[in-house]
């Protein structure tokens, strides 16, 4: 362990994307010192040989059977794996942080709707939400965080400060549609999700019954019509909300909602029309980041609302997140680790 880090850390599932991005912040963190990460496909072999920019990470994936006890662990797993292995998980670490869908819901009667059921739902009630805007004052001392899904993230940061100043109550038509880059298939993305087959679309992937919808239903007590279509980007989610408010609302009534909401907020930024290129939510400019870039316009001819949200799937919308909620849990500085700005200009995210 370094001489300046205070708590010791672990990931498991560390050659996928995610688990890659986990890796990157945590071996930069001033507060964590990495001192496992596990993979079965790539046991023994470096931490570079998945992830070329952290080849001087002096680290070798290990055996996920075999795991160092710690004071965090960071589980990078497809869904179902948590819920199986969550007692070794626990048993190895004084807090767990899933960034699979595994304890994000509340009951178990979501996950026979939206997943394929729950193995552990008697844990469901200790997990906590991992997504510190909405849920920061019920992180510190949290033992088992659930980090917010990508696509839920972004259509949640858009539309929280509407609900929280009454301008939503539930009643509204929102429509829903968000498009996303190939990282969020995964490393094993299949078919689909090869350069070929990928480059160049706007594929709608999932028209309807999308499972981020649970979240947002579950955190803001709203029904949203949902889409979301992969297209030729890499890293990013892009929610564009088509929202008509029961009553008429001004853009000082939005200026107002939305200042209110993340004016202190150190990861979101408000991005609504101003001068230049980037004049609303752009994932090109989050790119690396934690940041989310939110921002609104009226239609009042049509007495519509567009809110648009833009993060970094992998940053703000996974490793990034679960980081940040960390930091909450432990009691460290809520952005330490965190601060990379992002590049500009840069090329395809």
């Amino acid at each position: 362990m370094s001489d300046d880090a205070t708590y010791t850390a672990s990931v498991v599932g560390g050659t996928g994307f995610t688990g890659g991005e986990l890796l990157r912040l945590l071996a930069g963190h001033p507060e964590f010192d990495v001192v496992q990460a596990t993979s079965r496909s790539k046991e023994n072999k470096t931490v570079g040989h998945a992830h070329p920019n952290l080849r001087d990470l002096d680290l070798r994936f290990s055996s996920p059977e075999e795991l160092e006890s710690v004071d965090a662990l960071f589980a990078a797993t497809p869904h179902g794996v948590s819920m199986e292995q969550i007692d070794e998980f626990q048993t190895a670490a004084d807090t767990v942080v899933d960034l699979s869908a595994d304890f994000r819901l509340d009951t178990e009667g979501q996950y026979d709707e939206w997943y394929d059921g729950h193995t552990r739902p008697e844990l469901l009630e200790d997990s906590v939400y991992a997504l510190p805007e909405l849920t920061r004052d019920e992180l510190p001392g949290a033992d088992l965080i659930a980090s917010g899904g990508c696509n839920a993230t972004a259509t949640i940061l858009g539309l929280k400060p509407l609900v929280e100043e009454g301008i939503l109550t539930g009643d509204e038509q929102i429509v829903v549609d968000v498009k996303v880059g190939s990282s969020e298939g995964g490393a094993g993305g299949g078919e689909a999700s090869s350069h070929p087959e990928r480059s160049g679309v706007v594929r709608p992937y999932a028209p309807t019954g999308h499972r981020h919808e649970a979240e947002i239903e579950q955190f803001l007590g709203l029904d949203v019509s949902f889409t979301v279509h992969a297209v030729d980007m890499i890293r990013g989610a892009s929610a564009t909300c088509h929202v008509f408010p029961g009553e008429p609302v001004s853009k000082g009534d939005l200026w107002g909602a939305y200042r209110g909401e993340y004016g202190e907020e150190p990861f979101v930024e408000l991005v609504a029309g101003g001068g230049g290129v980037y004049r609303y939510p752009e994932p090109k400019a989050v790119a690396g980041t934690n940041r989310a870039e939110v921002g609104f316009e009226l239609d009042p001819g049509n007495r519509r609302l567009v809110v648009f949200s833009a993060i970094d799937n992998m940053m703000k919308g996974s490793a990034g997140q679960a980081v940040h909620a960390a930091n909450v849990a432990l009691g460290i500085e809520e952005t330490a680790g965190l601060e990379f700005g992002g590049l500009h200009p840069v090329g395809a995210p």
